[in-house]
């Protein structure tokens, strides 16, 4: 199939994305066309990447020092304490900061080693190399990096952008369903950020698009990459625009968290319940109409996941859920803002609403 490459271009770096088949075994020649040569890099591999893609990929990176780090990545071990463990290789090894990290996995592995990168000595060469679905439509691009601490997610972190960013679609298909689904959340988040014609190409080809039949699913990464270029480059460091890219993550984030990053409940499983949740809000507070209403819940509900809101909270769940929404980085009053829908391709990002009426709504959202 072929390549595609889309170039990001914001006020602190211009890099490419490049999206096809067998990219990982080009892996060198693409660092080359791109004039990226290192004499010392690190590689942080995810545990979760099967093996052979890990063997290939240490095989196609040339440089004259070559460490590798397997992390198991998992919520849970997105803190300081993994961070330390992949800087102190650096500092033992004198990286220096014309030397390279790769992170190869899924967005938690991107996110910690570009939180790495950033802070290492004030900024090391970093290249993103994504294997989950989730990651290669959303968190491997625009620079965001961040670990989890007690007070909730992401709340640690910076923007730092990576020299470039390599999906190699093959890895797909070593996923399970499950993070498929997880993917899609983000896919589905997009579509509803940008317009009703992006949506309704996915209501029409859903089932291809979870199965990964060409070409819809790499139309669908391409649509989700475009759109959160156009983004990331108006607004790289989420003073305004960007915050729409947090449609439903309000309250996905205060669910992961407090469930203590369980497997309960992965993050694009959260995002689907927090979309849902914010759909019912942007209903129940006239900010949505009902025609696009009935559309996007009937879509929401086409996604196969057997968790919902009420399946996995209680009434007694509330208040602990609201004391994380509390601590999200897009407050800044006393009042919670929840991002809502006001149409396809138009969301609101500062609503506020009180604590006292948050608790009644999703107390009400228990009963449906």
């Amino acid at each position: 199939m072929k390549t595609h490459k889309i170039l990001i271009n914001t006020k602190t770096k211009k890099y490419s994305i490049f999206i096809g088949s067998g990219l990982i075994n080009k892996i060198n020649k693409i660092l080359l066309s791109k004039q990226l040569s290192f004499s010392k890099i690190l590689i942080i591999i995810d545990k979760n990447v099967p093996q052979k893609f890990k063997s290939k990929l240490i095989k196609n990176i040339k440089s004259t020092v070559k460490k590798i780090y397997i992390f198991n990545a998992n919520e849970k071990n997105k803190n300081q304490r993994n961070v330390n463990l992949i800087q102190d290789i650096l500092f033992k090894n004198r990286f220096n900061r014309d030397d390279c990290l790769i992170a190869f996995g899924g967005g938690i592995t991107g996110d910690v080693v570009g939180y790495c990168a950033s802070t290492y000595k004030r900024g090391i060469k970093f290249i993103n190399i994504p294997t989950t679905l989730l990651s290669q439509v959303d968190s491997s691009i625009g620079g965001k990096t961040g670990i989890n601490n007690s007070y909730g997610k992401n709340l640690i972190g910076s923007f730092y952008q990576p020299e470039l960013v390599v999906s190699d679609i093959d890895v797909l298909k070593s996923l399970s369903s499950r993070e498929v689904i997880c993917g899609y959340a983000e896919i589905f988040k997009s579509s509803l950020l940008e317009s009703f014609k992006k949506f309704k190409y996915l209501d029409n080809n859903l089932k291809k698009i979870i199965k990964l039949n060409q070409p819809f699913i790499v139309n669908a990464i391409l649509n989700s990459c475009n759109l959160k270029k156009k983004i990331v480059q108006k607004d790289e460091e989420e003073k305004d625009l960007r915050k729409v890219l947090n449609l439903g993550h309000t309250f996905a984030h205060a669910y992961e968290s407090y469930l203590g990053f369980s497997n309960k409940l992965n993050h694009g499983e959260a995002v689907i319940i927090g979309i849902k949740n914010a759909l019912e809000f942007s209903k129940k507070y006239k900010i949505l109409k009902n025609k696009s209403y009935e559309l996007i819940l009937n879509h929401l509900n086409k996604i196969p996941i057997n968790k919902s809101f009420k399946n996995i909270f209680q009434k007694k769940d509330i208040d602990g859920i609201i004391s994380f929404m509390k601590s999200d980085k897009k407050n800044n009053s006393k009042d919670i803002n929840i991002i809502v829908i006001q149409n396809f391709g138009k969301i609101k990002t500062n609503y506020q609403i009180k604590q006292d009426k948050l608790k009644k709504f999703l107390i009400s959202e228990l009963k449906k």
